[in-house]
């Protein structure tokens, strides 16, 4: 009975690694397919007035509200408002909405790098830039790819505003702090600044069971850590030794953009709630980003941009195939990081 369990559990490593090895040439050609089409640019800039959509909400509800004397007096007021502001020439300040939702790639960035160019084009410092961002975080370089395109606003003079109505954490925040403003919702998930590796070894069931893995390097860190090979402690010490410098660089940066954090009593890998994170620092108020798009369309014009990339047939599908594959990923990430979000 034994020997056949085994000769099972082999059967199903085996089937494992078949649907691993497919899952990869999957992810390998979608890239490839991704890439070509970034370097084509066959995409456009959707833009879109915020200011049209506020209001036609208030329309609505004064239409249901107000008797037709009543409304009929305000579209008068309104319109003499209007009139009077553009023969004084007052000019009213932008605001350019950019979205970020990002996932463990941070995907995201490819829209979002046209979108701030598209921005930088015409902004000036009387304007402002207003990220809404949504993002539990990922691959440390895709996130900082991603935060070297909002770095590119600051030093362009631009003000920006970061809207964090669910999560910013580990790549998220470090996107985050480059906001001059940082505003979360109350229940809002912020923090976590640290670094995580993990990755299974199956080196003592391959052995079991008389399978060698051979691993050639040149170059003595090369490979610290593998999945199939048998680890050294003197490779866990170097990989431990990255992650700690890895986590170096990012405190320095979030200290480089919010220099008002204690530090080291917040980069634990800790996560706060909105009402804690603005105790410790990390955000400036507590406000949503629905609440704060309003007040900013009273007195200021609203555009929301975003980029969209023109597809093939062969890419759409490709991208079908990619979005199937990422939710079983984000599924598998989800669940292990549960615990930490509850």
């Amino acid at each position: 009975m034994a020997v056949e369990f085994l000769l099972d559990y082999a059967g199903f490593l085996a089937r494992t690694l078949t649907v691993l090895v497919a899952i990869l040439v999957i992810l390998v050609a979608i890239a490839a397919l991704r890439s070509r089409s970034r370097h084509k640019g066959d995409g456009h800039l959707e833009v879109h007035k915020l200011n049209d959509f506020y209001k036609s909400l208030r329309e609505s509800l004064e239409q249901a509200v107000l008797d037709k004397d009543r409304l009929k007096e305000q579209r008068k007021a309104e319109a003499k408002a209007e009139k009077r502001r553009r023969k004084e020439g007052k000019e009213k300040s932008k605001v350019f909405v950019l979205d970020f939702d990002g996932d463990i790639r941070a995907s995201a960035t490819d829209k979002l790098r046209h979108e701030v160019t598209a921005v930088l084009s015409m902004a000036s410092p009387q304007d402002e830039v207003v990220l809404r961002l949504e993002s539990g975080g990922g691959l440390v370089h895709s996130y900082g790819l991603a935060a070297s395109q909002l770095v590119r606003i600051r030093q362009a003079g631009v003000p920006l505003t970061v809207c964090v109505d669910k999560v910013a954490a580990s790549g998220g925040y470090m996107m985050a702090c480059i906001g001059e403003q940082i505003f979360s919702a109350p229940f809002a998930i912020l923090g976590s600044i640290g670094v995580v590796a993990q990755l299974p070894n199956v080196h003592r069931l391959l052995k079991k069971h008389d399978i060698d893995f051979e691993v050639l390097t040149a170059g003595e860190y090369k490979r610290t850590l593998t999945v199939f090979g048998e680890n050294t402690e003197k490779g866990r010490e170097k990989f431990q030794e990255d992650l700690e410098t890895t986590h170096e660089l990012f405190k320095n940066f979030v200290v480089r953009y919010r220099p008002q954090l204690s530090i080291d009593e917040i980069a634990t890998g800790e996560i706060w709630l909105g009402q804690s994170a603005l105790e410790k620092r990390l955000v400036d108020k507590l406000m949503t980003s629905d609440e704060y798009l309003a007040e900013k369309a009273g007195n200021a014009e609203l555009f929301q941009l975003h980029y969209a990339e023109k597809k093939s047939l062969p890419e759409r599908f490709g991208l079908g195939a990619a979005l199937a594959v990422d939710r079983i990923l984000l599924n598998w990430w989800e669940r292990l990081n549960q615990s930490r979000y509850q």
